[in-house]
């Protein structure tokens, strides 16, 4: 297979690990030891298979999250959880007490939960699968789609809640936010790819986070590129001045 073409001078590893992910392959991305101190295994969204499914399930073991850029949420005018539930304090006052930062961060980017109209319990690794490709299908030709017929094919494809949640990227990316959400969208905005990735954490043996020694060995022993979240901005940094 011809490697898909990406565009030119990024760093060696970035541009190592965003060819891994135009071909389908996952990557593991390591944010920082100062935020979450977690690896997560990354692929393309539109590139999911229920193989990849599986092995971010078996392999990671973390909650499966699918990011989308700031501007794809908004188009869509999906709103972030935490907006529902201060929605609900009205009527469920209790909630208003649950709302609340993350320690790692001064917010969260989860959004709504999804399933593909398609699926039955949206569980399985097929049915997740298609609920992860669709949307990345759905980001790829967004910049192509209208309003009415982004917002259509997403209300006709998907039901809320279901399995798989959005991640959502912070409006300008690493200047703003330095999650696994801001660095998938941003390797992929860098490369020309479809603006969504679908992240999950990689977990230990011990019942946290799998060291990071841990998880470059792993990637080592797979042959998946592994990257540290500071690379990712430096190229970001450089890319976004150019």
């Amino acid at each position: 297979m011809l490697a898909p073409r990406v565009r030119e001078g990024l760093p060696p590893e970035v541009d190592r690990a965003v060819r891994a992910l135009a071909l389908g392959e996952p990557i593991l991305l390591y944010d920082a030891a100062d935020r979450e101190g977690e690896t997560d295994l990354v692929f393309l969204s539109e590139k999911a298979t229920p193989e990849l499914l599986r092995l971010a399930r078996q392999e990671a073991g973390g909650l499966i999250c699918t990011a989308i850029s700031e501007e794809l949420r908004r188009r869509l005018d999906l709103p972030y959880y935490a907006e529902l539930l201060a929605l609900a304090r009205r009527e469920f006052p209790r909630v208003g007490g649950l709302v609340d930062r993350p320690r790692y961060d001064r917010r969260s980017s989860f959004g709504i939960t999804i399933n593909h109209r398609d699926n039955f319990t949206g569980v399985p690794d097929n049915d997740r699968a298609l609920t992860v490709r669709t949307v990345g299908e759905l980001a790829r030709d967004a910049p192509g789609l209208g309003e009415p017929e982004l917002a259509e094919r997403f209300r006709a494809s998907f039901v809320s809640p279901g399995h798989v949640p959005l991640l959502y990227a912070a409006p300008r990316l690493l200047a703003e936010r330095k999650g696994h959400t801001e660095l998938a969208v941003s390797l992929a905005r860098m490369a020309g790819l479809s603006e969504s990735a679908t992240v999950c954490e990689m977990l230990g043996d011990s019942g946290g986070a799998r060291a990071p020694d841990a998880a470059r060995l792993f990637a080592r022993s797979r042959g998946y590129p592994f990257l540290e979240g500071a690379r990712v901005v430096e190229a970001w940094r450089a890319w976004s001045s150019a």
